[in-house]
């Protein structure tokens, strides 16, 4: 992860955390900073597999699955 995908990643997170819990079968979600500042840590809790399909589908398409998709996962 760059300095400006950092960056992008802070810019897009408040949308991307507000819509995210707005989802009906979230649980919990959380994402944050690893002790290293280019990781970051997820934790995703929703109440069935079909929740969860529901999120990934949705934050694909919106502006955050958009702007981030050619980021590297680790």
């Amino acid at each position: 992860m760059s300095k400006e995908e950092v960056r992008q990643v802070i810019e897009l997170l408040p949308e991307h955390l507000e819509l995210t819990h707005q989802e009906e079968g979230c649980i919990s979600f959380e994402v944050k900073h690893s002790h290293d500042p280019f990781l970051w840590e997820v934790q995703e809790v929703f109440d069935s597999m079909k929740s969860f399909k529901h999120h990934q589908s949705r934050a694909a398409s919106s502006v955050w699955g958009v702007q981030t998709q050619n980021i590297k996962l680790q």
